[in-house]
């Protein structure tokens, strides 16, 4: 459930933050990051991998990024940022998540 909550918190701010820029279509583009960031916290909470939780947020974060960050070839941005974020929310999820 926290992974949940923390994918619901991350995709809105990912789509957020892409309000301001210009795409042919922008509600696709602000979709497509909601729910790739979403579910980057629904499966880092799911995932019960035999590692820290920053790994395992890592991890993940990184995998989900990368079909994204091939598409549009913005690498550093994409994968920086789905970096960054399996990482947050794999420490929350480790701490206070069950």
């Amino acid at each position: 459930m926290l992974g949940t909550i923390c994918g619901l918190i991350y995709g809105a701010l990912s789509a957020a933050s892409m309000i301001p820029l210009e795409f042919s279509d922008k509600r696709a583009a602000l979709a497509g990051a909601f729910l790739n960031r979403f579910a980057i916290g629904f499966v880092v909470g799911a995932a019960r991998l035999p590692l820290p939780g920053w790994a395992t947020g890592l991890i993940f974060g990184v995998l989900l990024s990368l079909p994204d960050a091939i598409i549009t070839k913005a690498y550093i941005p994409i994968l920086v940022l789905g970096a960054v974020g399996g990482l947050v929310i794999g420490i929350i999820v480790s701490k206070w998540g069950q």
